[in-house]
């Protein structure tokens, strides 16, 4: 997909003043995406996690690596694939995402106690609106911010990554402050961004219902991020 040029695209778009009514509905569709695939998310997760057996079927064999880097593998999956699919495509795609991740997720209802996962839940939903309404909304221009989170997002990764082997609780504390803090910001940039993607593909309007499976897949990756990383700060363990 070619976003070369969405910043002037974001230029020509901002001095915008009446009010754009296939935007509104274009945007209701990727937060309906977003919510839908949070809520399967959520389902699949307590699913997995009220099932012993399925709990140690996944986290307790090498199936669990599997299990980590699907979600990843999908959405490199649909971000390259996006516009040789059909509508339809795209959203068992994301579907089939955001199950993955449920899967993936499921351990963090062993791990943490259901009041702590609640409070975090929501203190990340008002952080990820806070953001996304400033990413709609604000004059600025956020476009040059990609390239600093996209290498702040890599480095989250490999350190992740490096920490599973390592196990260091200073090291997870400060992936998860920064890891805060990067898709804190990625939620703004990419709200700002499906809003340019609109503009610059008007008209079309099979292209703008993959582009709102898309802008609904890099929120959903923003919310969870944030919520994982959050969690990580705030969440209460069970064996506390």
């Amino acid at each position: 997909m070619n976003f070369d040029n969405i910043k002037s695209v974001y230029e020509s778009t901002s001095k915008r003043t009446h009010y754009d009514w296939g935007l509104r509905e274009y945007l209701l569709r990727v937060y309906q995406y977003m919510a839908f695939a949070l809520a399967l998310t959520a389902v699949i997760s307590m699913g997995a996690a009220s099932s012993p057996q399925f709990i140690n079927l996944i986290h307790g064999t090498p199936l669990k690596w599997v299990i980590a880097f699907a979600p990843l593998g999908m959405a490199f999956y649909m971000g390259s694939r996006l516009m040789s699919m059909s509508v339809t495509a795209a959203q068992t795609c994301l579907m089939i995402f955001a199950t993955l991740m449920g899967l993936s997720l499921s351990s963090i209802f062993i791990l943490f106690t259901g009041e702590s996962i609640a409070r975090v839940f929501f203190i990340t939903a008002s952080t990820f609106g806070a953001m996304s309404i400033y990413g709609h909304t604000t004059k600025k221009d956020l476009t040059s911010m990609g390239s600093f989170l996209m290498m702040g997002a890599i480095g989250l990764l490999i350190a992740s990554v490096l920490n599973i082997f390592m196990q260091s609780g200073a090291m997870q504390f400060i992936i998860s402050v920064i890891g805060v803090l990067v898709f804190t910001l990625f939620t703004a940039y990419d709200s700002q961004r499906i809003k340019a993607l609109y503009y610059q593909v008007h008209g079309n309007t099979e292209v703008t219902q993959k582009l709102a499976v898309y802008g609904s897949l890099t929120l959903y990756m923003d919310f969870i991020n944030i919520f994982v990383f959050l969690l990580q700060l705030l969440g209460v363990r069970r064996d506390d």
